[in-house]
């Protein structure tokens, strides 16, 4: 069996669990139920409200949810993801026979911590950087947002978790178990990863650009589980990620519920969008490099 680059060893140890059970139509069935878990969930969810709410109550929560643009709103969404994680972690148990610890990784929380401190410092700075500009403006009070704190804060970690042990654990293992190249086990979950951020109703034509961000996004995030053997720097990098565009700074009217400010732009022009984008990258790639020398990896 041919050998991984050294940078990636630590990615056989990570894998190993996967291999008894990773043929391919495990794989692709896993991630069916998994799909189709979250989709029922999500009906059971509508059911429940329907239940205890009119038709116009009814609506207005599902605006604010899809949009994330209140508090209740956006905990809501994120609580969401709760199902999904629970999906994974039931597939990996009774389809794959390993235990839900697997799918993070050796190590996970102790990487996670010491990588975390740093990135969210780094989103602050960043988040001082941006009141420079004129697009943006004030959006919540910081009371209120210290508030919703304690609720929102987990559900966040929860959402991100959610992501991350889908495509950068059980996704990523599966692949990994079989082909040993990054264009199968990197590539491919991000795809999809990015696929699931094509936002046409948000963006119209600019969709393209934001999945692609996403993309990337995956792709750094699967290099650094691969170099670690654990998810611990690609929560990391997720969470301070995310919350700094929803509770820093983030575009207004998308999941704008509990940021302290927000970009008053038009997300449809691509003049308009671009610059933040670049931004964001730059940010995306500087946090990707600040977790590798503070893991030296």
């Amino acid at each position: 069996m041919i050998a991984r680059t050294h940078r990636y060893a630590p990615l056989d140890a990570f894998a190993a669990p996967a291999k008894p059970y990773s043929q391919i139509w495990r794989g692709m069935l896993g991630l069916g139920v998994i799909v189709a878990f979250y989709l029922l969930s999500g009906w059971a969810m509508i059911l429940f409200f329907s239940s205890m709410l009119d038709d116009f109550s009814m609506l207005r929560l599902f605006q604010e949810i899809a949009h994330g643009s209140t508090p209740r709103g956006l905990a809501i969404l994120l609580a969401t993801f709760a199902p999904l994680l629970i999906a994974t972690f039931l597939v990996s148990r009774h389809l794959h026979h390993r235990a839900a610890a697997t799918l993070f990784g050796k190590q996970s929380l102790s990487t996670f911590a010491k990588v975390l401190p740093t990135l969210l410092l780094f989103a602050f700075f960043s988040f001082a950087l941006t009141q420079l500009s004129e697009s943006t403006a004030r959006s919540n009070p910081l009371m209120n947002v210290l508030g919703w704190a304690p609720i929102a804060l987990p559900l966040l970690f929860v959402q991100i978790a959610t992501e991350e042990v889908l495509f950068r654990g059980y996704l990523l293992q599966q692949l990994s178990a079989r082909w040993r190249s990054p264009l199968v086990w990197m590539v491919l979950p991000s795809t999809l990863f990015g696929a699931l951020h094509y936002s046409p109703g948000t963006y119209g034509s600019n969709a393209f650009w934001p999945a692609l961000w996403a993309f990337g996004f995956g792709c750094l995030a699967s290099d650094l589980t691969a170099r670690t053997g654990n998810l611990g720097a690609a929560l990391a990098l997720h969470f301070a990620n995310n919350f700094g565009s929803l509770f820093l700074v983030g575009f207004y009217g998308q999941l704008d519920g509990l940021a302290l400010y927000t970009i008053v732009i038009n997300t449809r022009d691509l003049w308009d969008l671009l610059p933040w984008l670049v931004l964001d990258m730059l940010h995306l790639l500087i946090a990707w490099l600040l977790i590798r020398l503070t893991l030296r990896v």
